[in-house]
């Protein structure tokens, strides 16, 4: 496993087994020692979880203390009693960290429809305080996984600050406004209502630009925190941090997709908005068909132009301006191309990661999505995921 060579100062956390669901890591704290400005963006689901609820009623004020994330179940669909075990958890470690309950943001991820086993939950916060330690957050980052096959983290330095991002989902990956679970610990000194701006941002360009399988979870959230005991940053140097770990990220979500076997990037360009750029690539990187031909490198690029064409309410696309190629292939051009390049195709398909690039000849607006491909593994995972 990575280790993270950058930790941000005043940060203490925990992961452990509480016996959720088996005798992995299932549970973890991540608190600040203070207070901190802190933002969160969470699910646009009408099926959300309760602790979506809960977070978005406690981070309105700008400030957290602690992040609270249990996987293998994700507490939803749980009606009243779902909503009192979501309070009733932040305040349990509200009282082990001596801080109000509403300074604690709580997650779920894992099976619906499920009631969290509280007796197992309260035994595990219980004296918690004394178990959290500094530089842990490797740990957390298992800690969230549900079928993930690894951590995905990173850290970075901005002047004598650290920022510190981990992230989990491989499976119903496609955010609106927020990302599956990922949270980010900073010492650096951000005032909320800036955080809250550079959050979104980074998620606009990141999170929301990733798919899997084009189901949006009902759990999703993206949370940071930053107490600000290394002083002020240079506000650009944060921004454009925060923006490239939330890139990497996203990536390694998309890579690490529920049976997936290669990352696909697409990227639209001369388009004539991002919004219109953003609809046709991700109407091609969540193609069913574009997926499984790239699964199994048929090189059948006429899927692209499919896949193109469906974005019907993009009146201005037309055939004769758009050109699609493969990493450095060109296939299209307003007519299809040599058919010799059919095996080169085919030859680049077998790369792990496949680069598709498509012009629309229409502007120079451009946007570049993350998903991968869809294979066999993928229909037994989620076939069996409750069995």
């Amino acid at each position: 496993m990575q280790d993270l060579p950058f930790q941000p100062q005043g940060f203490r956390s925990c992961a452990k087994n509480v016996g959720i669901r088996d005798n992995t890591l299932d549970f973890t704290v991540i608190a600040s020692d203070v207070p901190a400005s802190a933002a969160a963006m969470f699910t646009q689901s009408r099926f959300c979880g309760p602790t979506i609820i809960v977070n978005r009623e406690y981070v309105a004020n700008g400030r957290l203390q602690a992040f609270v994330i249990n996987s293998k179940n994700a507490n939803v669909a749980t009606g009243k009693q779902g909503l009192a075990n979501v309070r009733e958890t932040a305040q349990l470690v509200a009282n082990e960290l001596h801080i109000v309950p509403e300074d604690v943001l709580v997650s779920s991820t894992g099976v619906i429809g499920r009631q969290l086993p509280m007796e197992k939950i309260r035994a595990g916060i219980q004296g918690i305080s004394k178990e959290l330690q500094v530089d842990h957050l490797e740990q957390a980052a298992l800690a969230i996984m549900t079928t993930d096959t690894r951590p995905k983290m990173r850290s970075c330095k901005i002047g004598n600050a650290a920022l510190v991002g981990i992230a989990k989902g491989v499976g119903m990956i496609e955010p609106n406004m927020a990302t599956m679970l990922s949270y980010f610990v900073t010492d650096a000194r951000i005032a909320p209502d800036v955080l809250k701006r550079c959050l979104k941002e980074a998620v606009d360009r990141s999170y929301n630009m990733v798919s899997v399988d084009t189901d949006t979870s009902t759990s999703d959230t993206v949370a940071i925190m930053a107490n600000g005991l290394a002083g002020e940053v240079d506000l650009d140097e944060f921004r454009h941090a925060l923006q490239t770990m939330t890139i990497e990220l996203a990536k390694e979500i998309a890579r690490d997709g529920e049976g997936a076997t290669k990352l696909i990037e697409v990227t639209v360009d001369q388009a004539s908005s991002f919004a219109q750029a953003k609809r046709v690539a991700k109407s091609i990187v969540n193609s069913p068909l574009v997926k499984t031909a790239i699964f199994g490198a048929d090189p059948n690029w006429g899927r692209i132009a499919m896949a193109i064409g469906k974005c019907e309410e993009q009146t201005e696309i037309v055939p004769e301006k758009i050109s699609i190629s493969f990493g450095d292939l060109l296939v299209y051009q307003g007519y299809p191309l040599e058919e010799d390049k059919l095996d080169q195709l085919e030859a680049y398909l077998h790369n792990p990661d496949v680069l598709v690039s498509v012009s629309l000849g229409l502007g120079d607006a451009q946007a570049t999505v993350w998903g991968c491909d869809l294979s066999y593994e993928y229909v037994r995972i989620n076939g069996e995921y409750t069995t």
